[in-house]
């Protein structure tokens, strides 16, 4: 597929990369890791965001000096060949299933905060909220790009505004004993790892920078910093104003202000509808590449007007509807669906760092190990729930092998 630069800035980059990690779980998945672990939580994003910023300087390495709509599919297929980097690609798209209905979940649970709704009224808002991505999407990415740097201000100030006034409740919490338990912290770190998968869909915008040698790393560490000082400082709110809302953060919000519902709903909601919309995005757009190279069917590679891969769009949000209403009439855990997610990007991150190693000059290695074991910390954290990644690989494999060898047989029979 041919990229257009469109003109994205250092900023304007950050702003994305912020509001794509904030997104969903900024005012969710302190509160999640504190049920899980305790106080041990401020320990896990402490170490996931110091962990993190190897692995983002690699993925911006990577995008700067390989600029492609298909990202981590690219490095890897640049390193290791075709096979190996359609499987990444592949396993990129087939988290969606997964990773599209914990996201949405989790964003509408801000909009009950406001409303009362529930069941089929809540099935219906949320694929009219698809719709709406869809309208939104097919004009190209600056159509939202300025609004979700605005979206990661208010975000900011409102974390900031409410860590200001609770001083005197965090000094009391500081001042408690803290425990330390290595596996709680690694659990809770594998659980809040979603919180920053969104990296990877940064590479594959690389190409809508108007620099993306000089931009595009600056923006993902920004971005990536800004995003763990956030969280961090979040569930230092939450530890500190214990209370009885589903959401913690609104009631620590109206513990000094009012109508935190729909403040923090607000919020939370564009939020989450923001990370969607950079995941659709990069889906899309990977789906082209791969319907341009015969993997997927070619009138997937059906760009509009705006340059935009419309069939593609279609395609994608299709899908992430039709997996909406299946999970509404079965059911399912949200933290499930979060840690099978998470392991599946843990593959992915882990492929990356090994194509940097073979990519990239030989200076880099040690921020490159240093983004592996960071890897392997998370996969050791999520666990048992590394099993739905581990499968996914098992078939992928051997059915891209297949296929490869299929079109070198129908090729040398057309010879």
């Amino acid at each position: 597929m041919k990229s257009v630069n469109t003109g994205i800035g250092r900023w304007q980059g950050a702003g994305m990369m912020a509001t794509t990690l904030l997104g969903t779980g900024v005012f969710i998945l302190p509160q999640l890791t504190v049920e899980m672990s305790g106080s041990n939580a401020l320990y896990a994003w402490l170490l996931l965001t110091v962990g993190l910023i190897p692995i983002t300087y690699v993925f911006g390495k990577l995008s700067s000096l390989f600029p492609h709509s298909g990202g981590p599919a690219h490095f890897v297929e640049k390193a290791f060949g075709k096979t190996a980097g359609r499987v990444i690609g592949l396993m990129f798209l087939l988290v969606v299933p997964i990773g599209a209905p914990a996201a949405i979940i989790m964003t509408f649970q801000f909009v009950q905060g406001m409303i009362n709704i529930s069941g089929v009224q809540l099935l219906l808002a949320e694929l009219a909220a698809l719709l709406c991505l869809f309208y939104i999407n097919r004009k190209g990415i600056h159509v939202s790009a300025k609004l979700q740097f605005l979206l990661t201000l208010l975000i900011t100030f409102i974390v900031m505004l409410l860590f200001t006034f609770s001083n005197e409740q965090v000094v009391m919490q500081s001042n408690t004993t803290l425990s330390l338990d290595s596996n709680k912290i690694l659990s809770a770190a594998g659980l809040a790892f979603w919180s920053f998968l969104g990296v990877e869909a940064m590479s594959h915008l690389a190409n809508e920078f108007k620099k993306p040698k000089q931009d595009v790393i600056p923006a993902m560490i920004i971005g990536s910093v800004i995003v763990g000082v956030i969280y961090l400082l979040s569930t230092v709110l939450v530890l500190a104003h214990p209370n009885d809302q589903k959401l913690a953060i609104i009631g620590v919000f109206n513990h000094y202000f009012s109508g935190g519902n729909y403040i923090i709903g607000i919020l939370g909601t564009a939020g989450g509808l923001a990370t969607i919309n950079v995941y659709t995005t990069s889906l899309a757009k990977l789906v082209a590449s791969f319907a341009e190279q015969k993997v997927l069917p070619k009138p997937l590679a059906y760009t509009n007007q705006y340059n935009v891969p419309q069939r593609a769009l279609i395609c994608v949000l299709s899908i992430m509807a039709t997996v909406l209403v299946v999970t509404y009439f079965s059911g399912q855990d949200l933290e499930d669906l979060i840690n099978w997610v998470n392991g599946v990007f843990v593959i992915i991150y882990v492929a990356t760092m090994c194509s940097a190693w073979v990519l990239l000059a030989a200076k880099h290695r040690i921020t490159i190990s240093l983004g592996f074991i960071a890897c392997m910390a998370l996969a050791f954290g999520i666990g048992a729930h590394m099993a739905y990644a581990l499968l996914l690989a098992t078939v992928l494999i051997p059915a891209v092998k297949w296929q490869k060898r299929r079109g070198s047989v129908q090729l040398a029979n057309n010879c």
